[in-house]
């Protein structure tokens, strides 16, 4: 299985980036495919997103399920206590979390309006800050955007008037920031990986050399190549594919097919 599906740049940005979250590196020279490397929270729950809107259903109740089927997989603490609990009250969070699993929402979108409500819908049943809705649209927004043929100026452009976020070169990123899995630090560098990139292995190795939440930030930053570029090497598709489950595969495919 090869063929180039929808939700495969956000997954594989996951894959490559697990071994690199806590073993950070800040170049671009390393190895893609790796024995170790495996899907985590982020694939489990755009996984979760995509089978969420196939089925028209309720975030909170697919979230919980994906998370409950799939444990040990690198969950924040307090997604995990929110999960396993029988509560749907969200617990105002900032964090990424929002922004890894929302790439599905700009394939189903009709309009940048939808991208940015669905965003908010998906984000909003634990993230309710500010911060992580407002991560979560970026996201969203920007691969919409990229989807819809917007040059990397203009995505650019988009998220510094629309959310107020401003896309630093990735050299400051690896000298300044430290690691920090807030919307307000990592969605921004995610964007510039992108932003800076030639071609998706690219966006993935720059989102990785930034260090930091490895993982996360390249899972988001490949599902805007991913809708930019339109190809993903064959190798990394391949490799990516090795590492899913037949559940994952078959909601990857219905999806692609539906959208």
């Amino acid at each position: 299985m090869s063929k180039n599906y929808k939700l495969i740049g956000a997954i594989s940005g996951d894959i490559i980036g697990s071994t690199y979250e806590i073993f950070n590196t800040k170049n671009k020279n390393f190895n893609l495919f790796r024995m170790l490397s495996r899907y985590t929270d982020d694939t489990v729950l755009t996984i979760a997103t995509a089978d969420c809107l196939l089925h028209n259903g309720n975030f909170a109740k697919f979230y919980k399920k994906y998370c409950r089927e799939n444990l040990g997989r690198g969950y924040g603490s307090r997604f995990l206590m929110w999960a396993l609990s029988n509560s749907e009250k969200p617990y105002y969070s900032l964090g990424n979390g929002s922004a890894m699993r929302v790439g599905p929402i700009a394939y189903v979108a009709k309009s940048i309006e939808e991208a940015l409500f669905l965003a908010e819908k998906s984000a909003s049943v634990t993230h309710n800050h500010p911060e992580g809705i407002k991560g979560a649209q970026a996201i969203a927004s920007s691969m919409y955007l990229a989807n819809y043929g917007a040059s990397k100026d203009e995505i650019k452009k988009y998220v510094e008037i629309n959310f107020g976020y401003k896309i630093l070169q990735l050299e400051e990123y690896r000298r300044t920031k430290k690691p920090d899995t807030t919307c307000p630090n990592s969605v921004p560098q995610a964007i510039a990986a992108f932003i800076e990139s030639d071609n998706f292995e690219d966006a993935i190795r720059n989102a990785i050399s930034l260090g930091g939440d490895s993982d996360t930030v390249a899972c988001m930053t490949g599902g805007i190549a991913e809708a930019f570029y339109k190809d993903i090497p064959e190798e990394i598709m391949k490799f990516t594919y090795k590492k899913l489950n037949k559940k994952f595969i078959n909601v990857i495919k219905s999806f692609h097919a539906k959208y």
